[in-house]
């Protein structure tokens, strides 16, 4: 399929493979090694890019981004952010004043995000920085650096790209006729069966340009896409279910959550996703559309089994409704590492307490079954009564041993997730971020 984009200024156009990445054509085909190849998963963020479209500028992973994804759009690398006369970035200046490098290997790609912040005007550099690992410098002169660039002339503007928007309709049609295609939206997911599994995809349809499921709508109730980015639905949820915001910001980083869509965390199905269970507790509807018909339904009845769900053939998420008051909607992921990892439990508690007594819950959980999974037991045991971390978790959930954790160790946190609760709602501190020694 014919593509064309803008790289580091000059426009493209080739035929794309559906199944090559920006990395490797980048590498092998245009000789552009300053890109790196860490991880290939999107994890270490070696391989990070300056994407620019109709939306602005964000930083990217190369290793998950197919060619076809980029059609419209513009991309910069390392090597095409200082100016013409070859004058260094800011970011790139600052990074060799303040010893930002040792081995080496890391630094374009936190130069890059560095870069992306500076032309966007971010300032929040851990949270920027979350998605790039470095084993050498350490971050205290990578921090240094960003924060000395700051406000600083870049060499270059911004990049300009018009998009080609491609309706829902046209999305509905395409994938009815073809209900064995692989639907493609950020690719955090489906392009680690590429880079990973060494999969070939023969029939794939691309979502990036169907800007209709891109849109969420503020009204009572909250319509959200799901070709919503995580990035935007954390800038969309920072006011209305603050903690649920707050949880996004661990979801993996800057430059997976730039790509990854609502839509695609849930239609994945993984039993640790850290979407689902916040929309649970909230009391998410589902729409799904199959043609010129859709079908909505209780988030929670989705999920069937692991990785199974209620999907037909050629039908699709669409959307997620969730209401825009909860004010006691409560999110916590724990992982083995604050930023950039995956849940081992993710628990999200949603209950109203009248009088002193619980008169309605909604609690769900993550990791803590085959499926995200409503803990109905718990609710039950909890309603008409003061609220109290006493609950029997063991009635809903019978966990796994795994890599990340213990059964025993999620039981036990489940329940002490109950008890923070509890203490979050008194006002007592409860974050990690705020409890000091």
């Amino acid at each position: 399929m014919e593509i064309a984009f803008h790289l580091n200024g000059t426009p493209v156009r080739l035929d794309a493979p559906p199944t090559r990445t920006l990395l490797d054509w980048l590498r092998e085909d245009r000789g552009l090694c300053g890109t790196k190849e860490g991880c290939n998963e999107g994890d270490c963020g070696a391989c990070t890019v300056m994407v620019t479209d109709e939306g602005g500028a964000k930083a990217l992973n190369a290793c998950l981004l197919f060619l076809l994804q980029l059609d419209g759009k513009a991309v910069r690398t390392v090597e095409g952010i200082a100016a013409p006369d070859g004058t260094p970035h800011p970011v790139q200046q600052a990074m060799v004043d303040h010893h930002g490098s040792q081995c080496g290997f890391c630094t374009p790609g936190f130069v890059m995000s560095m870069a992306v912040a500076h032309c966007t005007g971010r300032t929040d550099h851990d949270d920027v920085l979350a998605g790039n690992l470095c084993r050498c410098t350490g971050y205290a002169p990578i921090i240094r650096a960003a924060q000395a660039a700051e406000g600083a002339p870049a060499p270059w503007l911004a990049d300009s790209a018009k998009t080609h928007p491609v309706s829902v309709d046209d999305l509905a049609a395409a994938y009815a006729a073809r209900p064995d295609a692989t639907l493609i939206a950020g690719a955090t997911d489906v392009g680690l069966w590429v880079t990973k599994d060494l999969r070939d995809l023969p029939d794939p349809i691309f979502l990036n340009r169907v800007t209709d499921l891109a849109r969420i709508e503020m009204g009572e109730s909250i319509r959200i896409g799901a070709g919503v980015t995580i990035a935007a639905l954390r800038d969309a949820m920072r006011d209305v279910h603050p903690s649920f915001a707050e949880m996004l910001r661990r979801y993996a980083s800057v430059q997976i959550r730039n790509a990854a869509t609502i839509g695609g965390n849930i239609a994945n199905g993984s039993p640790i996703g850290d979407g689902p269970p916040a929309l649970i507790a909230l009391g998410a509807t589902l729409h799904l559309r199959q043609g010129n018909a859709r079908r909505e339904m209780p988030l929670e009845d989705f999920f069937l089994d692991y990785r199974k769900q209620d999907r037909r053939p050629g039908e699709f998420v669409e959307a997620v409704t969730i209401p825009r008051h909860a004010p006691a909607l409560r999110c916590y992921k724990i992982s083995k590492r604050f930023d950039q990892d995956i849940s081992a439990v993710c628990g999200c508690f949603n209950v109203t307490v009248e009088g002193g007594i619980v008169t309605a819950a909604r609690i769900a959980f993550g990791g803590m079954a085959g499926i995200p999974k409503r803990a109905t037991n718990v609710e039950n045991a909890l309603i008409g009564k003061p609220l109290t971390a006493d609950a029997p978790f063991e009635a809903d959930f019978t966990p796994l041993s795994d890599m990340r954790a213990s059964a025993d160790y999620r039981l036990t946190v489940a329940r002490n997730l109950l008890r923070r609760y509890v203490h979050d709602l008194a006002g007592d501190p409860v974050s990690v971020l705020e409890v000091q020694p």
